[in-house]
């Protein structure tokens, strides 16, 4: 690369590999025989730009898309122009992020309604959910294939890893898909906000992990929250068996149409988008603000629910759900 630092009236070049450009552009700078001038000097008796004050970059253009060449231009410390560089990547940074989570909320609505309306319409949440895992796998075979996503680099240690978070995601999924085919979307989720009970008990039991009094008296309200928002719920019922999905998927597709091929498809496609962009939400912040983002997702979720499926709520169902919610918050600033 080739860099041109102008100041007062005075132009230098020098030469710098792209590989160290950090490193060698500060030990330029800050070394006066790396300069050489390379045009007439309109100070002759100025032929090196002061070392005994820093430089600032001002600006790095590029001028060559063949050879990779930039132009970068500094001025001394007292005649230096104002840098917002971080001013505006932390702009960006928090609008990508807002951004993320806005998409991760919305796809999570669009998923539990049409998982909803699946289950209303063909009550066998194990095949359901078995195809929104599998339609998952297969969207990222077709990324990779494409080359639309970079194909993972993985080994044996790494699989054998994931397998038992594998497992446990699978799980999960599968319940939660049982129990939303039982009773409403936002029952499920009020349930679902209860999960830190169950990880601080599942820790400290059989992880042998301990946590400050903060955290065990924020499960309180969780429990309780919980336990009030079930108190008018119907029981379950269990019934299911593979050799009614055919009959049942005939049902389905005579009382409702062609339009129930696109209700399986569409929630198994926005299952996996979602779960992609919470994971991308949660590369790009702490686990804190991601716990507190999923307890608003939640929120989110349960008002839409009632909204699109005109579930009645009691108000001490209104309650609990409030209390378990408040807990969960509760719970991820204790944690930290």
């Amino acid at each position: 690369m080739s860099f041109s630092f102008k100041q007062s009236g005075l132009a230098t070049c020098m030469n710098v590999t792209n590989s160290g450009f950090h490193k060698r552009l500060i030990s330029t700078i800050c070394s006066r025989s790396s300069f050489s001038p390379c045009l007439n000097l309109q100070n002759p008796e100025r032929r090196n730009p002061s070392v005994s004050k820093p430089l600032h970059i001002s600006s790095i253009e590029k001028i060559n898309e063949k050879k990779t060449v930039f132009e970068c231009k500094a001025c001394e410390a007292d005649k230096s122009q104002p840098i917002e560089v971080e001013v505006k990547s932390e702009a960006a940074k928090r609008l990508k992020i807002g951004i993320y989570f806005a998409t991760w909320w919305a796809l999570n609505v669009v998923f539990n309604i049409y998982n909803k309306k699946v289950l209303n319409a063909y009550p066998y949440p194990w095949l359901t959910s078995t195809l929104s895992l599998a339609c998952g796998s297969l969207m990222m075979l077709i990324s990779w294939a494409t080359r639309i996503a970079e194909t993972p680099k993985t080994d044996f240690e790494f699989w054998k890893t994931l397998f038992p978070v594998a497992v446990a995601h699978t799980i999960g999924h599968v319940a939660a898909t049982v129990s939303m085919s039982k009773v409403a979307v936002s029952f499920t989720h009020i349930i679902k906000s209860g999960e830190p009970a169950f990880s601080v008990l599942v820790s400290r039991f059989l992880l042998g992990e301990t946590f400050p009094p903060s955290v065990y008296l924020s499960l309180v309200p969780i429990i309780g929250g919980c336990a009030l928002a079930a108190v008018t719920e119907l029981n379950f019922n269990m019934t299911e068996g593979p050799q009614m999905w055919a009959a049942g998927w005939q049902k389905a597709l005579s009382e409702i149409g062609p339009q129930f091929v696109w209700w399986v498809a569409a929630q198994s496609i926005f299952y996996h988008l979602y779960n992609q962009v919470s994971y991308m939400s949660l590369d790009e912040i702490s686990p804190l603000t991601f716990s507190v983002g999923n307890t608003m997702k939640r929120i989110s979720v349960i008002v839409s629910s009632i909204i699109i499926f005109h579930t009645p709520v009691q108000p001490i169902n209104a309650l609990g759900a409030a209390i378990a919610i408040l807990g969960t918050f509760l719970y991820s600033q204790a944690k930290a």
